[in-house]
């Protein structure tokens, strides 16, 4: 028997299988009540709770001497950028913590609005904004990033 029969068999979608299974979908005894079924989706899970997104942003930056918001985590980055500032991050040597902008839209939407910068990933140290993962490079490249980041932690 071939692959196509094999389908058609199996799947009531395609061939014989097809009036069965809109047959069966119309028919009263198919629904045990007359009560429409609704469903709500689950919320997701956040790293941020309940909190809203503003203040878990104000919060990640006041705790942290070093905060990268980008798409995905520094061990599996989503984005070439993002990969990018966790990488000449991590050259620093200091410890710096993330948040994966990707699992929260609300955080990705007010991350942007709380920098008026478009673009992620987004880079702060010692409170300040610094920007995304051009100017990081340029900061690497002539040395200021590494005095930056040194500078926040010895504070």
């Amino acid at each position: 028997m071939g692959i196509r029969k094999k389908i058609i068999k199996k799947l009531p979608i395609f061939g014989r299988g097809q009036a069965q299974a809109a047959q069966q979908s119309m028919s009263p005894s198919a629904s045990s009540s007359d009560a429409p079924v609704t469903f709500e989706p689950p919320k997701p899970s956040h790293p941020r709770g309940e909190v809203s997104p503003s203040e878990f942003i104000e919060q990640m930056i006041r705790d942290n001497n070093v905060v990268l918001f980008m798409k995905g985590s520094p061990s599996q980055p989503l984005c070439g950028f993002s990969a990018n500032a966790a990488g000449l991050l991590s050259a620093t040597g200091h410890p710096f913590a993330h948040v994966d902008v990707i699992i929260d839209f609300e955080v990705r939407e007010a991350i942007k609005q709380f920098s008026q910068w478009p673009t992620l990933p987004q880079v702060y140290i010692a409170g300040e904004f610094v920007g995304g993962s051009d100017i990081v490079r340029q900061m690497s490249d002539d040395g200021s990033l590494q005095e930056m980041v040194d500078g926040a932690f010895s504070s």
